[in-house]
């Protein structure tokens, strides 16, 4: 019988989210709480958390689990974890709570209450604290020097940006969440809860599942990626960021109407199965590329594609670093604290004219004047100036899908290009 990899930390999925009589008193509770507006970051985590996407976390970090995230990639009980999740606080709020209160974590946006939390633990973020952060989190060896990093981070990286820009504490606890928001709705049949996609994963008797990581529209380097992990594994988990990314990315759900297309076209069905799911992006690069593996592993994979330039930014990091950095991290040998979703290397791809078909730097003998590079920063580029794609960059049923969503644009966002899009 077919068996999917174990959740992340050893204790099964870890869900947050109440429901039933449970849900409606804590409702009714969270009412008369104290109430913290929060990010879009936050929102996603909480999410995360509540459908056991993050396990085995249930709730935000205490400054000794930040800590040694940033400088171990550990908890502070020893399991592994890349990224810090934290909630941040101004000091008016953070003034106005004890440790053992509950307040009510509320979406301003979507004018909801998302979760509750019993706050354990505040601690000062200062502005170094913060920097050692972003340092620790986003700086890869494209800037291999703080100084390097510092003088374009601030103004062109995003994920530093968001870090910065918090306030001034953070808060740790425990949460119960309260609702998945939008994303059963607006992603109906996309947006999928772990136990729903190892569900799908067992039904099919898969036990080998590769996942591929999505934020932008789907091209022929995806699809080829995609059609390797088919041959070596049972079964590919498309699996789209459906939260928040950054000026002139593409919408989730048209990204979803392209992926959906191409497989449709270009798939055997019963080798694919596609999902959604709702973080904001980070941008953290390598360690991004970690945290994938890391919650891919809840959602039932075993494997994570880890291609070019995985969660870049700009030229931030080295093209493969998010490959190699597999190779560094700590492995603890308490049983189910180590990451078990282990990388599916895969090289630069493109489309090789003298090949007449898709490959990589590691089967063609070609030059680079016969290949076409293929990237989603080139691709959102090309798109949004009008100009002629070159041919077999992407299949014409999901250019024009994306044809369309340009045109209807009002306001035109520049796009930057960078080395690891340009291929220089």
């Amino acid at each position: 019988m077919a068996k999917l990899v174990e959740p992340h930390g050893g204790k099964g999925l870890t869900c947050c989210l109440l429901e039933g009589a449970e849900l409606e008193a804590e409702k009714k509770k969270a009412g008369g709480l104290k109430k913290l507006s929060i990010s879009p970051r936050a929102k996603g985590d909480l999410i995360m958390m509540g459908i056991g996407g993050f396990s085995p976390l249930t709730g935000f970090m205490t400054k000794a689990d930040w800590k040694s995230v940033c400088d171990n990639y550990l908890l502070a009980d020893g399991t592994f974890w890349p990224i810090p999740v934290t909630l941040d606080a101004s000091k008016e709020d953070a003034d106005s709570i004890n440790d053992g209160d509950e307040v009510a974590l509320y979406d301003p946006e979507g004018d909801e209450i998302i979760a509750t939390m019993k706050v354990t633990e505040k601690y000062e973020m200062t502005e170094d604290d913060k920097k050692y952060e972003c340092e620790k989190v986003f700086m890869g060896e494209g800037t291999p020097t703080a100084e390097e990093f510092w003088k374009i981070a601030k103004d062109d990286h995003p994920g530093v940006q968001m870090v910065m820009d918090q306030n001034e504490f953070n808060l740790a606890g425990t949460v119960k969440v309260l609702t998945e928001a939008e994303y059963p709705t607006k992603y109906a049949g996309i947006y999928q809860r772990p136990a729903e996609s190892r569900k799908t994963f067992e039904d099919k008797g898969w036990s080998e599942v590769a996942a591929l990581q999505l934020r932008n529209p789907m091209h022929r380097s995806h699809e080829y990626l995609a059609k390797i992990a088919i041959e070596v594994c049972d079964g590919i988990f498309i699996h789209s960021l459906v939260g928040n990314l950054k000026p002139g990315d593409i919408p989730a759900e048209v990204r979803v109407k392209c992926i959906s297309v191409l497989v449709d076209k270009y798939f055997i069905a019963d080798n694919v199965v596609q999902g959604g799911y709702p973080l904001d992006m980070r941008y953290a690069g390598p360690r991004e590329g970690l945290l994938h593996a890391t919650f891919r592993q809840n959602y039932g994979c075993s494997r994570m594609i880890i291609g070019r330039d995985h969660a870049g930014v700009g030229d931030f990091y080295g093209m493969f670093e998010a490959q190699t950095i597999f190779d560094k991290i700590p492995t603890p040998s308490e049983a189910g604290k180590a990451l078990l979703c282990t990388p599916l290397k895969i090289d630069w791809t493109f489309y090789c004219h003298k090949c007449d078909g898709m490959a990589s730097l590691r089967t063609c003998p070609h030059g680079k004047e016969d290949r076409v590079l293929l990237s989603g920063t080139m691709l959102r580029k090309g798109l949004s100036e009008g100009v002629e794609l070159p041919d077999h960059f992407g299949r014409e049923e999901v250019l024009d899908i994306l044809r369309e969503y340009y045109a209807s644009l009002t306001e035109k966002v520049e796009i930057k290009t960078h080395g690891a899009a340009t291929g220089n």
